[in-house]
């Protein structure tokens, strides 16, 4: 069943404009091999990665798109850092909704040609997903741009599509159900901390105690750095990870994220670039888990946690795994170890 078991409750669309491609519903897995390497008896991790365009953006994409349908919405502005854009290109395909993307710089070229693969109009801008003060200049014409007549303007957070962003609490209605015996942390990846505020709001609805903890790359530090300076504010920052998807320098939700997470007991948590694609080698060559690096940054963070002694080794900690690695083509070439050798049938024979 689609996120509209919940969703229709926190943002009512009626049932002719929603629009569902199966999204929701994600596995989760036990840890094998990479948990109790570190210690940890009980850490799942949530496949968000097997999402009909392959993350969790689904979630969101399929209640914003229906709610502007349902609003009279003839034509759709976006912006995304990758992939909110490829999930908002294929429900709008599916609801017949012409969409204009402006992607961050440094989107990835695959994620690019997935949002044009479903009929999306895609540019890029420079600086855009690096400096606040291109942010802050994108971000004011684009609301200008969706609010003209006919249109709508649909970016993957709270202050600025709260009807879409209400799909994100599903996450946490669907991990209070799948672990009934309670669960003691969740980690989350952020940009801007849109994700973490969803899961938080999500299980502060079904009364679960579970604590959201927010991991950022070091380069992007402008929620999880407070949280764990204990600090009372998110910050905007200058990017300088190459993490892609979590290049937000901008505090858009950053500041809602922030008291979620602190509400929920949770707090940051800060890797490195390297510690991000180390865990996404071991997600693939340890659990057979394909992530996109941003999807091995929750990971990254429960593997610094526990080497640090924060986590229980009893306790039942879950890492959403947010992306498919197919999604950033660099990544890949990262993680093969290079082209596959071409053999000649003798040359086969003799090799070991």
């Amino acid at each position: 069943m689609s996120v509209w078991r919940w969703a229709e409750r926190l943002a009512p669309v009626p049932a002719a404009y929603r629009v569902t491609l199966g999204e929701g519903r994600t596995p989760l897995v036990r840890s094998r091999r990479v948990g109790p390497a570190a210690g940890l008896r009980n850490l799942y991790f949530k496949l968000e990665s097997a999402n009909p365009t392959g993350s969790y953006k689904d979630r969101f994409a399929a209640v914003a798109v229906s709610h502007a349908l349902a609003t009279g919405v003839t034509r759709v502005t976006a912006t995304s850092s990758g992939n909110a854009g490829a999930a908002l290109a294929a429900y709008c395909a599916a609801a017949g909704l012409p969409l204009d993307v402006t992607t961050v710089e440094a989107a990835p070229a695959d994620k690019v040609a997935q949002m044009a693969a479903y009929g999306a109009r895609v540019v890029r801008v420079r600086g855009f997903g690096r400096d606040p003060e291109v942010d802050r200049r994108m971000l004011a014409e684009l609301r200008r741009r969706g609010s003209q007549p006919g249109g709508a303007f649909l970016i993957s957070a709270y202050r600025h599509c709260p009807e879409g962003m209400t799909g994100l609490q599903s996450l946490g209605y669907e991990l209070a159900e799948e672990l009934p015996g309670g669960i003691d942390h969740v980690f989350c990846c952020a940009g801007s901390g849109g994700l973490a505020l969803g899961v938080a709001r999500g299980f502060a609805d079904v009364g679960n105690p579970a604590r959201v903890e927010c991991v950022q790359p070091a380069g992007n530090a402008s929620v999880a750095g407070p949280l764990r300076r204990g600090e009372p504010e998110a910050v905007p920052v200058t990017c300088t990870t190459a993490i892609s998807g979590l290049q937000v320098p901008t505090v858009i939700d950053g500041q809602m994220a922030l008291d979620a997470v602190r509400t929920s007991g949770g707090t940051g948590h800060l890797v490195t670039d390297d510690e991000a694609w180390a865990a996404q080698r071991r997600l693939a060559r340890e659990e057979g888990i394909f992530a996109e690096p941003a999807g091995a940054v929750p990971l990254a963070g429960v593997l610094r946690a526990a080497a640090a002694g924060e986590l229980r080794p009893d306790a039942v900690v879950v890492c959403l795994v947010t992306g498919v690695g197919f999604k950033d083509g660099a990544a890949l070439a990262r993680l093969a170890d290079g082209p596959a050798p071409l053999l000649t049938p003798d040359e086969w024979e003799q090799a070991p």
